[in-house]
């Protein structure tokens, strides 16, 4: 059920604008349901079309044009019903269906007898079976967001508490594992929050579409921070001698600046170039300025495919060299292993940008497999850079049981003990030896 927010009444021949009850009055005629978009109409907008309009009914004859803060609905003959399509950014409601208003015999509006309100019918609007399925998708997405979140917090905790993990690489993967946990707590402040408020979305404040593009941001870092990953590993591979200080210095600035600058034209194009669909809604609706975000992220995925290859190339070499090259030439097994991470990563990371031009059409039979597909793979990314960073890490792993056994053992009562110590010298031209 949903109350009108504001009705468009007339109440004299010549048709005088006036308010009453919180309603709105103004100039208004019957409209063709082809003249309305498919899409929400702000109130103001709404009686804009209204005044645009002349009408030919007798006076109380029809129902007056009213915005229900949903749908605009055109003056309706009396005994008639009204049509609209159902609004498109509502979960569950499919705009190719309709919803319509009951208009009565005595020229009014339909009103619930439960609440005695003007009442507009978007029960037709629900797909059951679909509302289920992205309903469960949803799910998916908080749920591996959630999981991810957790396993990014422990592994920057894991980091950040052992000392003697710091270095250069440990370094990239924390500001890889921060973009992760920020992109992965603003995903379940839009899936909690966002989402299930329609009037949130209706309204759509500024402080929603700027969460729209901070998202995006920490997003993209996923991203730029992979692509650091894999220069760092090509440079450390491939270079003779090179400053890993400033090595570093110069990634965390592109990791975190690149994106900032790709964010900046984004929000930039849609907010003063979009349409009134790319900007409604806190911008959740696809429009073709999402190019702008796609783009940088296949050059990134490109630009590490390239990296990592080369460095297949150089670690085959290596490791083919004579044994006695391979001692002072040949890559530590810190670094193999944090390039086979990285390597099993970068595609993983991408799969659902691959996938894009493979998307089934809507109401496909595979679209919710595809859906499913996404969201498993987009929530539990931060799960796995944790798992192949972090959690598998030799080092970590190592530095994790050294503390381990200190503790079990620095619990323990000492007992008193004592050490014999045996001593043995050979005395110079004897073939005795003696002990002490």
């Amino acid at each position: 059920m949903y109350d009108n927010k504001g009705n468009i009444n007339n109440n004299n021949n010549n048709r005088n604008n006036h308010t009453e009850n919180g309603s709105i009055s103004s100039d208004r005629t019957a409209n063709r349901t082809s003249f309305f978009f498919t899409n929400l109409l702000g109130e103001a907008e709404c009686i804009e079309r209204l005044n645009r309009t002349a009408t030919n009914f007798e006076p109380g004859k029809y129902c007056p044009g009213t915005f229900d803060g949903w749908l605009c609905w055109p003056d309706t003959a009396a005994g008639s019903t009204a049509y609209e399509r159902c609004p498109d950014f509502v979960t569950g409601f499919e705009p190719s269906r309709y919803a319509h208003k009951e208009c009565g015999h005595d020229g009014e509006w339909f009103r619930h007898p439960l609440t005695n309100k003007t009442w507009s019918n978007y029960t037709k609007c629900v797909n059951i079976d679909d509302l289920e399925l992205k309903h469960s998708v949803n799910l998916i997405y908080i749920s591996g967001y959630s999981i991810s979140l957790v396993a990014i917090l422990l592994s920057l905790a894991i980091l950040g508490y052992f000392k003697s993990l710091r270095c250069a690489r440990i370094t990239l993967h924390m500001n890889l594992f921060i973009s992760f946990a920020a992109n992965n707590s603003l995903w379940l402040l839009w899936y909690l929050v966002v989402m299930p408020d329609a009037a949130l979305l209706h309204d759509n404040p500024p402080s929603c579409r700027a969460l729209h593009i901070v998202l995006h941001y920490f997003l993209l870092t996923n991203y730029s921070w992979m692509l650091c990953e894999g220069f760092y590993l090509h440079t450390v591979l491939v270079a003779a001698f090179i400053s890993e200080k400033k090595l570093v210095k110069w990634l965390i600035a592109f990791g975190w600046g690149a994106p900032a600058i790709v964010i900046l034209v984004y929000a930039l194009a849609r907010g003063l170039a979009g349409t009134i669909n790319d900007t409604m809604h806190c911008w959740m609706n696809p429009a073709n300025f999402d190019n702008i975000l796609v783009v940088p992220v296949c050059i990134f995925m490109f630009l590490n495919l390239i990296f990592l290859c080369n460095i297949v190339r150089v670690v085959l070499l290596k490791l083919n060299a004579p044994v006695s090259l391979q001692g002072s030439c040949g890559p530590s097994r810190t670094v193999l292993q944090a390039f086979r991470a990285t390597l099993l990563l970068v595609p993983l990371l991408g799969l659902q940008y691959i996938l894009i031009p493979f998307r089934p059409h809507p109401g496909h039979s595979w679209e919710h497999t595809y859906e499913v597909i996404s969201a498993f793979v987009a929530s539990f990314q931060g799960l796995c850079v944790a798992t192949f960073f972090c959690f598998f890490n030799s080092e970590v792993i190592a530095q994790v049981k050294r503390k381990w056994r200190t503790m079990c053992f620095s619990n323990r009562p000492r007992a008193n003990s004592y050490t014999a110590t045996q001593v043995s010298f050979v005395r110079c031209g004897s073939a005795c030896e003696e002990k002490v």
